[in-house]
């Protein structure tokens, strides 16, 4: 892993679902702020470096629906607007992407797939939380898009400390590179 390098020019970090309404929410094995610390570091090596940052939100008050066994529970009510909102403490910034999406995943129907071709990006350095909804989902329909993956250990968590670690041990590294937020901000350096 020595030899790991990211053109900084060809790379977005792609966070994500790091919004106000996971802010107060139990992760694991990595706490909501740690994640939300990690990859502000990795967000502000980036942009030092001419990358671009994308943070993807879901709009909750517009999650597609699909007959599935456990439907995700929002509640009966409209939830306020900025529970989809990205939380201030994430680090977005003028000039970085805000992609919202409606399911797990951030291509399925939205810019994004776009928005990287057109900006010359074929590497995504992919964060955030949930590790087994959005992450995964987000990961698996990028490389059927062609994208180069490096996925942060450290700057993704998950529901539960077991389902991340099988994701991150028998999943990911099939799909990505698979580095911590110290390797990456290295490699960007």
């Amino acid at each position: 892993m020595s030899d790991f390098s990211l053109n900084p020019q060809n790379t977005a970090l792609v966070a994500i679902d790091l919004q106000n309404s996971l802010m107060g929410h139990q992760t694991a094995p990595h706490s909501v702020e740690q994640v939300v610390r990690l990859n502000r570091q990795i967000a502000e090596a980036l942009r030092t470096s001419g990358g671009l940052v994308v943070w993807v939100r879901v709009n909750l008050n517009d999650f597609l629906s699909l007959p599935v066994d456990q439907p995700p529970q929002f509640g009966s009510q409209p939830l306020p607007a900025e529970f989809s909102e990205i939380a201030p403490s994430a680090g977005l910034e003028e000039g970085d992407l805000v992609i919202t999406k409606r399911h797990w995943g951030a291509f399925a129907n939205t810019a994004l797939k776009e928005q990287l071709r057109l900006r010359g990006i074929g590497t995504v350095v992919l964060t955030g939380i949930s590790t087994n909804a959005g992450v995964e989902s987000t990961l698996r329909q990028g490389t059927g898009l062609g994208f180069a993956f490096v996925v942060v250990e450290d700057a993704c968590s998950g529901q539960d400390s077991e389902e991340h670690r099988f994701a991150f041990e028998k999943i990911f590294p099939r799909l990505a590179r698979v580095r911590t937020a110290k390797e990456v901000i290295k490699a960007l350096g």
